[in-house]
């Protein structure tokens, strides 16, 4: 029996309580595959024993509760943290310092992209927390759309493939393909948006001179 199976039984038995509970130890740090979470939380939808709906709406409340306290765990403890073994495991010192780098690179859509990066998610808004580079608010507005993308996807592929485990196989992979291919289509407008802007930004400035 996999994992998706597994998950499937036990919501199964406890229902949208179970669904937000795993997606809360997913969001800190627990090596359980989110997407896999939230397709079962579909399946079990598309099985009769929840409104898929509610179970989008449960989804979506047990992602971001679950970023938000790493987020807030960071934002509050700040570096002490890394002396609890628990937060030592996810966030070890060399991968504090890869995280450091790739803000540098990437700056605060590093946020926004860490939802379609399984693994990093944890360390990344832990960091984001601890050196205090947003507000909260803006957080949650970046990993919310984010969550908006990558959560209805898993959930209503769960339902729509509930009684077909080969066809939801075989979409699973392809959703996988799309949530990249809309995170690139994304980056490239957000390319072509700076572009302009620096574009104009030039203009203007010729014209004062």
């Amino acid at each position: 029996m996999d994992i998706l199976d597994l998950l499937v039984n036990f919501f199964t038995d406890y229902g949208y309580l179970a669904v937000f509970l795993i997606l809360l130890a997913c969001g800190f740090g627990v090596p359980i595959p989110e997407d896999i979470t939230l397709v079962a939380g579909g399946i079990i939808s598309g099985l009769g024993y929840a409104n898929v709906h509610v179970m989008f709406g449960v989804c979506m409340a047990g992602v971001l509760i679950g970023d938000s306290t790493m987020f807030l765990v960071g934002r509050h403890f700040g570096v002490r943290a890394l002396r609890w073994r628990w937060i030592n495991w996810l966030l070890t010192a060399q991968r504090y310092a890869q995280v450091q780098e790739k803000f540098e690179k990437y700056g605060n859509r590093l946020l926004f992209i860490a939802r379609f990066l399984p693994g990093l998610r944890s360390p990344i808004f832990l960091t984001a927390g601890m050196t205090r580079r947003v507000s909260y608010l803006r957080f949650l507005a970046l990993d919310g759309f984010a969550a908006i993308i990558s959560v209805p996807i898993w959930v209503y592929l769960g339902y729509y493939g509930a009684d077909n485990h080969e066809w939801l196989l075989k979409w699973m992979h392809r959703g996988q393909t799309g949530l990249f291919v809309v995170l690139g289509v994304l980056a490239l407008v957000v390319l072509v948006w700076w572009l302009m802007r620096r574009r104009l930004r030039r203009r203007v400035a010729a014209s004062a001179d």
